[in-house]
């Protein structure tokens, strides 16, 4: 249990944490040193720590391509997106991929789709218009940022399934993790380059915190949380999710002073109830 609310914690803290940046710098200006960070992280306890093998050949192609979706894709335009949105939409629209990953898995696998992943995408689609509505209203959120947001689900979901499709061999999942995102920071250097503008960026404390707390605690702390929660019991682990959305409300009210109407918790029922039979549907097959 602490480690499925630590993991909710952490998760619905990257959208805050991530506004708080965007006070001081550009978008990929925060989230270009967060991969690398990370990534060499992950890289130095795989490699130098756990002595684990560098990827093949084929496998290069892989992690470019996963890294592209998952990284410079999903989390660019996310950044990007939170720029328009308010920290808790951004959390809650987080908590929707699993009802995505879903839907563009029948796709792409040529499965029946089945009534209940409309219905949960449904509900979490309605969920996220009426959290959005007031926000809309009182400058908190655009609908250009909600498109953002609504795209990057989607890269996000299309590169999980991907992960879940190619042959991975022996390669450590450290190892995976810690290349496929820094090469998705690296796809992302010539935007920062070609957008890089000195007046919009000031390198404070507050912008270091940012950084750390992206790289470390959520892009480590929290995806390793993750992964022991789904070897622990895959079926328990996804109703974790349940909570990212209740705390990224909670936290932005916090620290964000961000509103919290009926409306938002009427768009977060919708969305858990989306969630709730998205994951019912997986624990029957």
């Amino acid at each position: 249990m602490v480690a499925g609310i630590c993991f909710a914690i952490l998760w619905a803290s990257a959208s805050a944490a991530t506004k708080i940046g965007l006070a001081y710098t550009q978008p990929f200006v925060i989230a270009v040193p967060r991969f690398f960070l990370a990534g060499a992280i992950i890289l130095f306890f795989a490699h130098i720590v756990l002595k684990k093998e560098l990827p093949q050949r084929q496998q290069w192609k892989q992690l470019a391509i996963y890294g592209f979706l998952n990284i410079s894709t999903y989390l660019g335009l996310y950044v990007l997106a939170m720029q328009e949105v308010s920290a808790g939409l951004g959390s809650l629209s987080v908590a929707t991929n699993p009802v995505f990953i879903s839907l563009i898995s029948a796709i792409w696998f040529k499965e029946k789709i089945h009534i209940s992943i409309i219905l949960s995408l449904l509900l979490c689609f309605t969920g996220v218009v009426i959290a959005a509505y007031p926000l809309l209203q009182n400058s908190f959120a655009t609908p250009l940022g909600l498109a953002l947001l609504l795209i990057s689900m989607f890269c996000y979901s299309a590169g999980a399934i991907y992960f879940s499709k190619c042959n991975w061999g022996n390669l450590h999942i450290l190892t995976i993790n810690g290349w496929q995102t820094i090469l998705g920071g690296v796809f992302l250097l010539p935007f920062v380059l070609y957008f890089y503008n000195d007046a919009q960026n000031s390198f404070t404390l507050s912008w270091v915190g940012c950084v750390l707390w992206l790289a470390i605690p959520v892009s480590i702390g929290a995806v390793q949380l993750w992964l022991y929660l789904l070897k622990d019991n895959p079926v328990t682990a996804a109703f974790w999710l349940f909570l990212c959305p209740v705390f990224g409300f909670v936290i932005a009210a916090i620290v964000m002073h961000e509103p919290i109407s009926l409306y938002t918790l009427a768009g977060v029922l919708f969305v858990i109830a989306g969630l709730y039979i998205v994951q019912q549907q997986k624990k029957k097959n």
